[in-house]
């Protein structure tokens, strides 16, 4: 299915995110709407680097906005919709002497509606694991609304007493007022209407004092249920808020809360009513030693400490800051505008448009010297309203936003003499509003979880390693010297976080083996990593041992290489990706001729993957080989499953061979990926002639000695040992006797002997053959 078809077809919520994605002028959702199959054919993203595709695109994008116009009118269609094509179509006419800059736009709306269509899918296997909850939150959310329940009989049952209360009350001062009137003289008559007004106003004050303590009884129960929901609920939402902000797969709607949070809130303004009514009626009738003088301003005292928690603690954020191209959420660029939600979990329809949320930067910065200040810009105040919340939430949606930097002469001053770097500088969004009802006024505020802000993005990645952070460690969202004093991860922590990202990024988590991988290459070998402590530095900011980039580096850019190039691949589990070269020869040698495996290369900076295989000699000795990793730049090329398909080795009889013919642990290739290839093969795919202007070096395990001694260096994938080299010609393993053209060009440049299997690093030479030209990682001899 077509993904605008796709997207058409989600939830509200979801249809939400798209009418905001196509709120600005920037690709109009009417072109997207209708051009819909002609865009997603595209190669947009190569455009957007070809300027002479991109010109080719921009123009039939304008033919079919004719086209279009033309249906229109022959279809009598509105004038409104012939209209707007040709304004659309006026407007696209700016980007006449830069169409890639079209391309690029239209190629990042398709990547934005790809993340909505991901974002819905998690949420539906999320909805899919909460069929199946704990039993131990089960009983929690059974308990609370047993006790809710109860607290609303309660006041069902206050409310019939104080009406009863308010009857005795009306026929004792009836009786009593009589009395005064009729002014008998008769003393013994006198005494037993005395009686009778003794008795009642005895039973009166009885029914005063039950109520009374009966209001105590309840608001017991309200302290008590207030207890969890603050204390428990509200700070577990928190909690699963902060995890899902860097990834986990956790609930953070707030629609039970709300449903509490309000419950609650009405019936503690019912105990304050009641307490209005009895203050009401004591002004009518009081007497010596009356409960309600004596009882009631404690009670009140009490019922508004009570209503005040509840509702400070009921204004809250809901989404948290984010850049529409952010990495993540809490990651903030200087003058590029950014979205935060906030939310009133007390949902009071007279409420509507009446509270007023204002925004604010660092109101309690920390006094650090060199610690930056900003100003929040944009539309910075909105009222709460239900028009913005899909569930008829109070809301206000804060959507236009951005921070500029103070200039204050070299940053701020103060006591601490910290060395923080920007992008482990935390800062906090604060929010305030005043709650005013039934004579009742609160000031409310909350705050963001700490937030970085960039103002380059090179900084983003480096950003997102400090949310991931602190997110993951810290528990005191408003500790913004956490990375003063920076605590380390334990492993079991650091794993979750880690399959998190691929969860969220790709929807297929990392499994127990890839993870174990991973912790070897932290932390060697280990008999249980579940004791192994990783710090901070060692995460983000130390080289990998005999590499020239930090662990958090290398395991994001592999993250954005499957994301950008692999994804499919990586969901239906045919990348195993995270394996060790050791590990990989174990598995290997144990298989059939033909088995290979995909996994990471280790040593390249931004993402790199490779496939090695099994062969066997003559004698049946298992032979694994590897080709070079290829990079996202490769993959930007050709998609991984072509190179698979395509690939190609010489064996003796110079015979191309593809080598590759059982997925680890045993699919055959075709079945593993036929569903991705494209419906030409062979010499007739539209990828050969990438394929053909790549050497591809091929690794063989031997124990014969390298042409060259001085270059020992292994492929990815090989172990310690000389190796024999061959050279690979779209995708073809040579020995150097086969090729001669190759052979004579390499002697007439003296490169001959010393090409061997090269390191990641080497440099790459370009030439050209005779008819046939390449770019290979050759190195000249000194």
């Amino acid at each position: 299915m077509a993904q605008w078809e796709k997207l058409r077809q989600l939830e509200s919520v979801y249809l939400t995110q798209v009418d905001e994605l196509y709120d600005g002028d920037a690709f109009p959702m009417d072109v997207r709407h209708y051009l819909a199959h002609w865009i997603e054919g595209q190669d947009w993203d190569r455009a957007a680097r070809d300027h002479d595709v991109a010109m080719v695109l921009f123009q039939v994008l304008l033919e079919n906005l004719d086209i279009q116009h033309s249906r229109f009118v022959q279809g009598g269609e509105s004038f409104l919709l012939q209209h707007n094509i040709r304004r659309f179509k006026h407007s696209f006419q700016r980007y006449q002497e830069e169409p890639y800059n079209l391309a690029n736009i239209i190629q990042w709306f398709l990547a934005k509606e790809k993340e909505i269509l991901q974002n819905a899918e998690l949420a539906e296997q999320v909805q899919l694991l909460q069929v199946q909850q704990n039993p131990m939150e089960t009983d929690s959310q059974r308990n609370i609304e047993r006790k809710m329940a109860d607290l609303k009989n309660k006041v069902q049952c206050m409310e019939h007493t104080v009406k009863c209360l308010e009857e005795q009350q009306d026929e004792f001062d009836f009786k009593y007022q009589t009395h005064n009137m009729e002014g008998t003289t008769n003393a013994a008559e006198k005494t037993e209407q005395m009686k009778v007004l003794q008795a009642l106003l005895n039973r009166l004050d009885a029914s005063r004092k039950s109520m009374l303590s009966g209001m105590g009884m309840l608001l017991d129960g309200a302290e008590e249920l207030l207890c969890v929901l603050v204390r428990e609920e509200l700070v577990q939402w928190q909690r699963r808020q902060q995890k899902a902000c860097i990834g986990a797969p956790d609930s953070t709607c707030l629609d039970q809360l709300e449903k509490w949070f309000t419950t609650e809130a009405e019936c503690l303004f019912q105990v304050r009513k009641f307490l209005k009514k009895l203050e009401e009626l004591m002004g009518k009738v009081t007497y010596e030693h009356d409960p309600v003088k004596k009882q009631k301003p404690a009670l009140q005292k009490r019922v508004d400490s009570l209503l005040t928690s509840l509702l400070k603690s009921a204004f809250v954020v809901e989404t948290q800051p984010s850049m529409p191209q952010g990495k993540g959420p809490l990651v903030l660029r200087t003058n590029v505008q950014f979205s935060v939600k906030t939310r009133f979990l007390v949902k009071f329809p007279e409420l509507n448009h009446a509270m007023k949320v204002n925004v604010s930067m660092d109101r309690e910065a920390p006094l650090v010297k060199g610690y930056r200040r900003f100003n929040v810009l944009g539309t910075n105040s909105k009222a709460l309203n239900m028009a913005e919340s899909m569930s008829g939430g109070m809301v206000a949606d804060f959507r236009h936003l951005t921070l500029k930097e103070q200039k204050s002469g070299g940053g701020g001053k103060g006591i601490h003499d910290l060395s923080l770097s920007v992008t482990e500088e935390l800062h906090i969004i604060n929010f305030n509003t005043e709650f005013l009802l039934h004579d009742m006024s609160v000031s409310l505020e909350t705050s963001s979880l700490p937030v970085v802000i960039i103002s380059n993005s090179s900084q983003q990645q480096s950003a997102w390693a400090s949310i991931l952070w602190f997110n993951m460690l810290c528990l005191e969202p408003k500790n913004l010297l956490f990375f003063a004093n920076c605590p380390a991860a334990t492993w079991p922590q650091l794993g979750e976080l880690l399959s998190w990202q691929f969860l969220s990024s790709t929807t297929r988590g990392l499994e127990s083996n890839q993870l174990d991988m991973i912790a070897h290459k932290l932390f060697g070998k280990q008999q249980s990593y579940d004791a192994c402590k990783i710090s901070w530095t060692k995460f983000s900011k130390e080289n990998v041992p005999n590499t020239n980039f930090t662990f958090w580096v290398w395991f994001d850019g592999i993250l954005f290489m499957v994301k950008s190039h692999l994804e499919n691949l990586w969901k239906d589990g045919s990348i195993m990706g995270f394996v060790s070269k050791g590990k990989e020869k174990t598995l290997l040698k144990k298989k059939r001729r033909g088995t290979f495996l995909l996994r990471f290369s280790e040593s390249i900076r931004d993402g790199g993957i490779t496939f090695s295989w099994v062969d066997y000699s003559l004698t049946g000795e298992p032979d694994v080989r590897s080709v070079q990793p290829f990079t996202k730049v490769d993959l930007g090329q050709i998609p991984f499953h072509e190179i698979i398909r395509n690939f190609q080795i010489l064996e003796e009889e110079n015979v191309p061979e593809n080598p590759l013919l059982f997925l680890y642990p045993d699919t055959p290739k075709v079945e593993a990926f036929g569903k991705y290839y494209t419906e030409k093969s062979g010499a007739d795919s539209q990828y050969i002639k990438y394929i053909k202007t790549k050497l591809v070096f091929v690794s063989k395990e031997n124990t014969l000695e390298a042409k060259s001694p001085m270059y020992s260096d292994t492929v990815e994938g090989e172990g310690s040992g000389p190796m024999n080299p061959r050279y690979g010609l779209g995708g073809e393993a040579f020995d150097e006797d086969l090729n001669p053209t190759l052979q004579e060009f390499l002697n007439d440049h003296n490169m001959y002997e010393c090409v061997d299997f090269l390191s990641d690093d080497t440099t790459f030479l370009e030439g050209t053959l005779p008819g046939l030209p390449f770019t290979a990682p050759l190195q000249p001899c000194e």
